[in-house]
């Protein structure tokens, strides 16, 4: 069994390995130079608290100082600013409070929602988003709707339901691309790079059958017995759904070059750092926990959470008899370059 600690290191050094290829590959360090520019700018979409952020941020500055020094323009490297981005209730006291003291860059907290703008006109030069396009703006709005096909009722999540549920995350998801790429693509120059990491799904796959699927699965039957049990409301159940969606590389494909503003360069899916099933119930239930207890516990209130977390941390060994049959989590990679 590894740990989360462990699982986090090994998921920063295979990113880094990616990063630095991309990088070295694809950005046009002489096209930088004649813009005349000063200073690389690079935003980090989603970026929480920390300290994943700040290990990103600086695997990308390590790799652009290379490339200038490998191509013999070290006399040209530019100073790098750094924009943290996330909702404006992030904790950016504890972000800031975290910085590495002797970081290479200029740093900048810039709160509001990404599927927005969020910065002027081609201002820059490289963005990176890891783990934080899955999460929907919105919950869609039919799922709440007793009277719609996609009410999603005793269900937290579409991976199981009917296929109207699904097809509401679908066009959810496809409206919140689209406007997070528009955004992108008046901010970033042209040449510009954008990493984005989050999970995916091969295309064709039932989303009931990948990791992510069954986890919310698993979350959601918890949430129902404890409903049965008197402890929580079935009403409050059937009015929660995870705003979470896993795209396939089809998917994200089809939405990139619809917008038209981007060539892909690489799309990738990639298999998990750690697999879930190397983890011990415990340390899986700790990492649901971290990524989600906030959501659950502004719908549910604080006092479920202990009770929800130590059931699903019981069914650890169904989920993993189930995840043996069903093996299709993955991670989406996509490299984007404006045009």
């Amino acid at each position: 069994m590894i740990d989360i600690p462990s699982m986090q290191r090994a998921g920063s050094n295979a990113v880094k390995a990616i990063i630095d290829d991309v990088i070295a590959e694809k950005l046009d360090v002489e096209k930088e130079i004649s813009s005349s520019k000063s200073t690389f700018r690079i935003a980090d979409l989603g970026c929480s608290v920390g300290p994943n952020t700040f290990i990103a941020m600086q695997n990308i500055i390590d790799a652009v100082q290379q490339k200038y020094q490998s191509h013999g323009f070290a006399s040209h490297m530019p100073e790098f600013q750094v924009f943290f981005n996330d909702h404006a209730s992030n904790d950016f006291n504890t972000l800031f409070a975290f910085l590495p003291p002797e970081r290479p860059y200029f740093a900048t907290g810039v709160p509001g929602s990404f599927h927005g703008r969020l910065f002027p006109d081609f201002s820059l030069d490289f963005v990176h988003s890891s783990f934080a396009l899955q999460w929907l703006s919105m919950v869609p709005k039919e799922l709440l709707n007793k009277n719609s096909a996609a009410w999603n009722k005793g269900r937290v999540h579409y991976a199981s339901a009917p296929d109207e549920v699904a097809q509401a995350y679908t066009a959810q998801f496809a409206k919140d691309i689209t406007t997070f790429l528009d955004g992108r693509a008046k901010e970033l120059v042209v040449g510009g790079l954008m990493v984005l990491i989050m999970p995916g799904i091969p295309y064709g796959i039932p989303h009931s059958s990948s990791t992510t699927g069954l986890t919310f699965d698993f979350l959601g039957h918890c949430l129902m017995d404890m409903a049965k049990e008197g402890l929580i409301s079935e009403v409050q159940v059937d009015s929660f759904n995870l705003p979470v969606y896993v795209a396939s590389p089809k998917e994200m494909t089809q939405l990139v070059e619809r917008n038209g503003s981007f060539s892909i360069e690489r799309m990738d899916i990639t298999q998990p750092w750690a697999r879930v099933d190397d983890l011990s119930g415990q340390a899986c239930t700790m990492h649901l926990r971290v990524g989600m207890e906030g959501i659950i516990s502004k719908h549910f209130g604080t006092e479920i959470i202990d009770e929800l977390f130590d059931r699903r941390c019981k069914k650890h060994g169904e989920f993993i008899g189930l995840l043996e049959s069903k093996r299709n989590g993955n991670q989406l990679f996509i490299v984007l370059k404006r045009i």
